[in-house]
């Protein structure tokens, strides 16, 4: 099979769908599959098996992407460039509409030399994606959750009504909705999210697949020799954002006697003044540290080093760093936010969402319980291999794709007869 993969981020290091579409392309091509991959910056990495097709992005939020090259100053002014700027002076995210537009251009060069049996978006749900359907290729998306999560917990911290109003221009929902209802199938990865997308985005629950990401258990992994220090509880993921649930965290924290001190292990702080504030309020400053930007070995000797993970997100649509604690034999408390709860299973302690006292509760008594830590460490790597595998993912996508060829098929003939 012929697949064409869109993402607007492809880095792994950049996010979610980073790692998604990198380990998606690179399981399929294991798989016999000829895979091709359009990204925005910053770009996919290069690997064996895959064929990548960079397209340019300038990128405000979130760092530069490194495009226009220097060498071509002037292409700064080409109209798309010229509207990411608008768009970003207005407070508007338009990276995901100018990717699909960048995405619809190059796949028109590629069309010359080559015919895809199926083209695959994930989350950009751009406008420039809806003249692709007229192609006659299964177009299909990959939802992680609908954006809506993301601007309804953004009201949830006190703020002005210009704030709020930013937030509503900030997030694309119409076009991702709009766009999203004219895919011809969208995948996500849980069944929270499916409901989530079902109900906010009017997609009929019968059009989504829910296939879960998979975890590289082979990178993350128990590591022997290294020792665990005691007290130490680890957060991975960006503490500023609402979903994570970083606020209830700290407050949790000033809960907990010491020796217990939180590590966050994060992209990086913007709102220094709001952190700093809340540690002096909560009289915890001498008890959290910050790690910035770990990858590969680093994170997973990170993991090693720690007695417990903690993820208290309000919502996640799976939980990247919860799955890679848990195949690092790592015992985790995490709040049952969106799909937490399909990710831990019994192999670690789920207390609710918006609760300080809970995840206090549960991270002293694991602090606490050598033997228990050991018994949820192991049942959840055990978990995590015999659940979330690449491998899995790309065989039950792949499904999905011959369905739709096939259904393609179908309403071809009956066309012609």
């Amino acid at each position: 099979m012929k697949i064409c993969l869109l993402t607007y981020r492809g880095n792994p290091f950049c996010g979610g769908q980073g790692v998604y579409v990198s380990h998606l392309a690179r399981e399929l091509a294991r798989q016999g599959h000829e895979v091709h991959c359009i990204s925005g910056p910053p770009h996919l990495e290069e690997m064996e098996g895959v064929t990548c097709h960079r397209v340019g992005g300038l990128q405000f939020y979130g760092g530069n992407g490194g495009y226009p090259p220097q060498s071509n100053p002037l292409a700064a002014f080409s109209p798309l460039n010229l509207y990411d700027f608008a768009a970003f002076r207005a407070g508007v995210f338009s990276e995901m509409a100018t990717f699909s537009v960048r995405a619809l251009i190059k796949l028109r060069r590629l069309l010359g030399r080559h015919r895809f049996d199926v083209i695959h978006d994930n989350q950009s749900l751009g406008w420039g994606l809806l003249p692709l359907k007229a192609l006659g290729v299964p177009l299909l998306a990959t939802i992680h959750h609908p954006l809506t999560v993301d601007r309804d917990r953004g009201f949830e911290a006190p703020t002005s009504f210009g704030r709020q109003w930013g937030k509503m221009k900030f997030y694309p929902l119409y076009m991702q909705g709009v766009v999203g209802r004219r895919m011809d199938h969208v995948v996500t990865v849980s069944r929270a999210s499916a409901e989530a997308i079902s109900a906010d985005f009017r997609i009929p629950r019968e059009r989504i697949s829910v296939i879960h990401n998979g975890v590289d258990s082979q990178r993350f992994r128990p590591l022997r020799g290294v020792a665990r220090v005691p007290g130490r509880v680890l957060f991975v993921g960006n503490i500023e954002d609402p979903n994570k649930g970083g606020v209830y965290l700290l407050r949790a924290m000033a809960l907990l006697p010491p020796p217990a001190h939180l590590v966050i292990v994060t992209g990086g702080i913007t709102q220094r003044e709001w952190f700093e504030g809340l540690l002096s309020e909560l009289r915890i400053r001498e008890r959290v540290s910050v790690v910035y930007r770990l990858s590969g070995e680093r994170l997973v000797e990170m993991y090693a080093t720690a007695q417990v993970a903690v993820s208290p997100s309000v919502f996640e649509g799976f939980g990247f760093p919860a799955a890679e604690a848990m195949a690092c034999g790592l015992p985790l408390v995490a709040a049952r936010g969106g799909a937490l709860p399909e990710v831990v299973g019994d192999a670690g302690l789920l207390v609710p969402t918006r609760d300080p006292e809970a995840l206090a509760g549960a991270c002293g008594r694991l602090l606490g319980d050598a033997a228990l830590r050991v018994k949820l460490g192991r049942a959840a790597r055990r978990r995590v291999r015999a659940k979330f595998r690449w491998s899995r993912a790309a065989e039950q996508l792949t499904a999905v794709y011959e369905r739709l060829l096939g259904q393609r098929a179908r309403v071809g003939q009956g066309s012609n007869t």
